[in-house]
């Protein structure tokens, strides 16, 4: 048997009580031998890990790939490529494509389209009602026949009630798990956070409400149905003091936050900066803290949100802009940063971009134990971050100017090497 070895790395995934520096043998796409040498075999290639941290490979519950449709934003070869950068080795790929991910066949294109690519892995996910129209619901039993891990609205609200207890009813019969995200488009006709930055720079805010009270009714509704349930993209402090009663009264929830949310305020907005229109929006400090005491006591996964735009989307006056981030070439510089200014656990962040989005769409045996899929990641913690040269065609990165650390080494998806 011959050998891939990774000598001498920081081994860390709390999901498997490993954290320690130790050599780690790769053969037939999987991990043969952590901290000794196989019996037999031979080493064919080696990599050196000293002073480097090699993690499960981060998986993205939220992000839009552009294509199909969208191909002056970007396409699934370069934002995977984009998104290998940053140790992405899966990928839950939005469903508000063009046309929307809401048949068989653009879930089988999509999937080719990401395996000519050849980097991460992508999950398509399917549209929970048909054209993300939120009036009938589409096909969700043949999409998930079809590869779909769950099944989503995207951002685009759900029309009624009736609807909405009808996707629940149905996904719960069939064991479907639902993606949805909490946003009352009626009380969101806004574009940033309702607080003091948006009044002194008198632009229309959207207040925690818009979220908070789209998200209760998706708890009772989901209490009442017993669906597989996860809430995408949540931005504020009362949202996590409602999943966790959620979770205590026996709501089967999980839900995740978009690194942006954890980085960066309202008061990035100020000079109408317009890489900073986002949605969910950016909230408050005090909305910042408590999502990152979330994610550091293990109760949120963290998403990328990205969203890629050609410079045209964002040179309109910030309302007017198109919301979003393009995420990836600088997902886990940004990440680092948290780490080292001592507001994120490094434990914490491999648990919520790794272990908890693994049990959501439920992928198994890919942590860092011998026999499973080697799907992993080195990091050097120390090279600073070269964001001159975006992987990703969108051009809309929020830390162009910052002076970040953090480059992948290597990248192996299911025991290929793909960087």
């Amino acid at each position: 048997m011959r050998y891939c070895l990774i000598e001498g790395a920081r081994l860390l995934d709390p999901a498997n009580g490993v954290d320690k520096v130790a050599d780690i043998y790769i053969a037939d796409g999987k991990i043969q031998a952590i901290g000794h040498k196989p019996a037999a075999g031979e080493i064919e290639t080696s990599i050196d890990g000293n002073n480097k941290i090699l993690l499960p490979g981060l998986i993205d519950l939220g992000a839009h790939l552009a294509e199909p449709g969208f191909t002056q934003k970007g396409s699934i070869a370069t934002e995977t490529k984009a998104a290998a950068r940053s140790g992405f080795t899966h990928i839950c790929a939005l469903p508000d494509t063009k046309p929307v991910t809401d048949s068989p066949a653009v879930v089988q294109l999509i999937q080719e389209k990401a395996a000519q690519a050849g980097y991460a892995e992508v999950l398509p996910l399917g549209a929970a009602t048909q054209g993300l129209e939120g009036e009938q619901l589409a096909n969700m039993f043949s999409l998930t026949e079809a590869g779909c891990p769950a099944l989503s609205n995207a951002r685009k609200p759900i029309k009624d009630s009736y609807v909405l207890q009808r996707v629940m009813e149905y996904a719960a019969t069939y064991g479907i798990r639902l993606f949805l995200s909490a946003n009352d488009t009626t009380l969101a006709d806004g574009c940033m956070h309702a607080g003091p930055t948006a009044t002194r720079m008198g632009l229309d805010g959207i207040a925690e409400t818009a979220e908070t009270i789209a998200l209760s009714q998706i708890l009772l509704m989901a209490e009442q149905t017993g669906v597989q349930l996860h809430i995408s993209q949540i931005s504020s402090a009362r949202s996590v003091k409602m999943l966790k009663q959620a979770r205590e009264n026996g709501i089967n929830v999980t839900a995740d936050v978009p690194l942006a949310n954890l980085v960066y305020t309202d008061e990035a907005v100020s000079g109408y900066n317009s890489q900073f229109n986002v949605l969910p929006v950016l909230r408050s400090e005090s909305d910042r803290k408590a999502l990152l005491a979330a994610v550091n006591d293990g109760e949120l996964a963290i998403s990328s949100n990205h969203r890629p735009h050609e410079i045209a989307a964002k040179k309109a006056p910030f309302s007017d802009a198109e919301p979003g981030m393009s995420m990836f070439d600088c997902f886990l510089p940004l990440a680092l940063k948290l780490i080292a200014a001592g507001e994120l656990d490094w434990s914490a962040f491999v648990k919520a971009t790794n272990q908890i989005p693994a049990q959501v769409i439920g992928l198994e045996g890919i942590g860092l134990a011998e026999g499973n899929f080697f799907s992993a990641v080195l990091i050097n913690t120390e090279t600073a971050a070269d964001l001159s040269q975006l992987e990703s065609k969108g051009s809309n990165i929020p830390c162009a100017d910052e002076e970040l650390s953090g480059k992948v080494e290597a990248l192996f998806v299911n025991g290929a090497q793909v960087l």
